[in-house]
């Protein structure tokens, strides 16, 4: 392969990895949070609130229902405000974690809603406060689920920036498209594969071995 492409996939690779590691940190910083409120809010809970709950279903739901190559597109007028700019790979991460944030929040509601009500219910008759309950038994107990969730998500990422390359987001997915798509380069395409596949399985191992070690505590 030209050595030049090789560069090229090194530098991609790079902005892929900056790309799905910055959203996917927002992500977890507020998605976790929105998950906890959906989870304390809802009929019988903590903090029961059911308008809360329910207009933040909705939001959660809308923005998830939306595919994210339209989701990329009706964002830009956003994306320029917040990055100054709506092309490259800075401006790929407002639309990455747009995304990832209420697929984050509704994975780890649910994970969260697994933990066993005997523990909440233990821990309030020990007069614990609702927000004592929630960093002290609700997310220490659902651990293994939301780390489990991170994953998920971050495999989920790798898949969007790589669309996120159709609008020149960068990253190997805009290598992949203007090298091996449109100058007909079959290689540059291949290796874009290998590498998004590879990344998605050191990702995925290593938070399913996390997963198993948070599990066995």
């Amino acid at each position: 392969m030209n050595p030049q492409i090789i560069e090229l996939l090194k530098l991609s690779f790079f902005e892929t990895l900056l790309m799905v590691g910055v959203s996917g940190a927002i992500a977890v910083i507020i998605g976790i949070p929105m998950g906890v409120v959906l989870v304390v809010t809802r009929r019988g809970a903590l903090l029961e609130s059911l308008t809360v709950n329910r207009i933040l279903g909705v939001i959660v739901n809308a923005t998830r229902s939306v595919p994210f190559v339209i989701l990329m597109v009706a964002i830009i007028p956003f994306t320029r405000w917040v990055a100054q700019t709506s092309i490259g790979t800075t401006a790929a991460i407002v639309p990455l974690a747009v995304a990832a944030i209420p697929f984050m929040a509704r994975i780890a509601e649910n994970a969260m809603r697994e933990v066993d009500p005997g523990l909440i219910t233990a821990a309030r008759a020990m007069g614990a406060s609702p927000f004592q309950i929630i960093c002290k038994v609700i997310l220490p107990e659902s651990l293994p689920g939301l780390v489990a969730a991170t994953i998920v998500t971050l495999v989920s990422l790798i898949g969007y920036s790589a669309m996120a390359g159709a609008i020149g987001g960068g990253g190997l997915g805009d290598l992949g498209i203007r090298y091996g798509y449109q100058r007909f380069l079959p290689e540059v395409m291949l290796a874009v594969v290998v590498v998004l596949v590879l990344l998605v399985q050191i990702i995925q191992s290593a938070g399913d071995w996390l997963v198993r070690r948070l599990a066995h505590r």
